[in-house]
Order: C-alpha cells, then structure tokens, then sequence
C-alpha cells in the first residue's frame, strides 16, 4: 500500500520559517515525483512545486519561486518543503502527492496518491 504522511505544521508568525516533511511509503521516490499542494479557505486547490524521478529535478509555481524550496532524501523515502518570510495568506493546509508519470506537472488531478494534510497557519 501506498501511503503519504505529512507532518511539520503548525502556527508561525509572519516572517517566520517552517519546514514540512511527507513521509513516503510502499514506493520509491526514483519512480515516483513528488508534489506539494495548499489549499486555503475559500480557495481552490493550490499548486506549489514538485520534485521528478529519478533526476531530482524540481519546478516550482511562479508564484511560490524564492520562498519554498523543495528537496528530498531518497534513501529516507522523505520530502520536504521549507518555507520562508511566511505571511498571513499563507494560511492553509499542505498536501503532498504522488505520481509515476515521467511528465510531472502541478496539476492535482495527475496525481495518484495523497497525504492528509498538515495544517499551517501564519498568524500573529
């Protein structure tokens, strides 16, 4: 079975930094990109960045470019996302996906397993 665990939210202030961890199971991440997603409320579904296999090459959302880094330790079968200068509309809950095509894109319905999310909220 396959299953994505995130962890590593929480409550920040703004300007602060938290970094979130999706612990993979039943696959390995040289097969598999890894993506995440936000979801804010009232929002819709939000892409962030994802991670390729077997490269390790990442891509990322205009929007989300030089404050989310995407990394990941293959042999651990973990990815993160650390984030930085966080801010109010931040706030939302975090999702990492997977998917085996070898043409990743951030588009939620490419991918075929999900995390149930961790919660994270910017806020003074």
């Amino acid at each position: 079975q396959v299953h994505l665990v995130e962890s590593g939210g929480g409550l920040v202030q703004p300007g602060g930094s938290l970094r979130l961890s999706c612990a993979v199971s039943g696959i390995t991440l040289n097969y598999y990109t890894i993506a995440w997603f936000r979801q804010a409320p009232g929002k819709e579904r939000e892409g962030i960045s994802y991670i390729s296999s077997p490269d390790g090459g990442t891509n990322y959302a205009d929007s989300m470019k030089g404050r989310f880094t995407i990394s990941r330790d293959v042999a651990k079968n973990m990815v993160y996302l650390e984030m930085s200068s966080l801010r109010p509309e931040d706030t939302a809950l975090y999702y990492c996906a997977a998917d085996v095509t070898p043409w990743p894109r951030l588009d939620f319905d490419a991918y075929d397993y999900w995390g149930r999310g961790t919660q994270v909220t910017v806020s003074s």
